[in-house]
């Protein structure tokens, strides 16, 4: 059997949570995988563990509110390991409250740290990373079932993740002729650390404990549990493999059955 060709993938966000799940798992596929995040030096130490573990990993800080940061990090991940051929648009950030009493500030950040950085980064991979030249590429941005319906106390995370959907679905059907495809793929409750601080602001908002909050969240779920990580990113790995060439501009649920939408 003939051995699929090594590819490049650059995944924003890649230290924690999802985004190392998706690194490890496309780097196990023979990725060449170049991962950012804020931190450098846990985008270092992360590089370090993966490549002990014998995985084809690299990687740069990367703050994906800067469009200049966002430039450097995709000319270091080509400099790295050629034009790029798989994107996974995953960095973001959690954040709500009380809508009437949200700051500017916040909002500001939250749409631009989860919504305009997935058009900053995609733009970015299309012309400098190469991705528009090729007759194959993958873009899959990790949205939300919050961008699918609204979230009590979550405007502003509800609203970029509804955004990061429709841009999907856009870019989705206006690449389509030139076998780039762009999905979305849309995690319920699923365990990484953003998912414990979102559970802290919300025993916080309502003044309970942050363990009646997760037996909250885990009762709505159908499968009674929330999704892990690696099952995230088995989709994600999924998109990105040849079997998936006909799938574009779809927004695809791992949610433990939390949203039938």
């Amino acid at each position: 059997m003939t051995q699929q060709p090594t590819r490049t993938a650059v995944v924003t966000g890649g230290t924690s949570g999802i985004g190392l799940a998706v690194v490890r798992l496309l780097a196990a596929q023979r990725h060449r995988v170049f991962l950012g995040a804020r931190d450098g030096d846990q985008v270092a130490a992360t590089v370090e563990e993966l490549r002990a573990e014998g995985l084809d990993v690299d990687g740069a800080a990367l703050d994906v509110r800067s469009g200049e940061r966002i430039g450097d990090f995709v000319r270091a991940a080509v400099d790295a390991h050629g034009t790029v051929d798989v994107l996974v648009n995953n960095a973001g950030r959690s954040g709500g409250g009380v809508t009437a009493d949200l700051a500017d500030e916040l909002w500001d950040d939250v749409i631009s740290t989860n919504l305009t950085s997935v058009f900053l980064v995609t733009r970015e991979v299309l012309n400098a990373g190469g991705m528009r030249g090729k007759d194959r590429g993958r873009i899959i941005n990790i949205a939300s079932t919050a961008g699918k319906q609204g979230v009590v106390l979550g405007a502003p995370y509800s609203a970029s993740k509804h955004g990061v959907v429709g841009f999907t679905k856009a870019l989705g059907n206006e690449l389509a002729p030139t076998g780039i495809t762009v999905n979305a793929v849309c995690p319920g409750y699923v365990e990484t650390p953003m998912a414990q601080r979102v559970r802290q602001g919300y025993a916080a908002a309502y003044d309970t404990t942050e363990a009646a909050i997760l037996e909250k969240f885990r009762a709505k779920i159908p499968l009674g549990r929330y999704s892990t990580p690696e099952e995230v990113a088995g989709l994600v790995g999924y998109l990105a493999s040849d079997t998936a060439a006909s799938i574009t501009a779809q927004a695809l649920n791992v949610c433990g059955g939390l949203g039938n939408f």
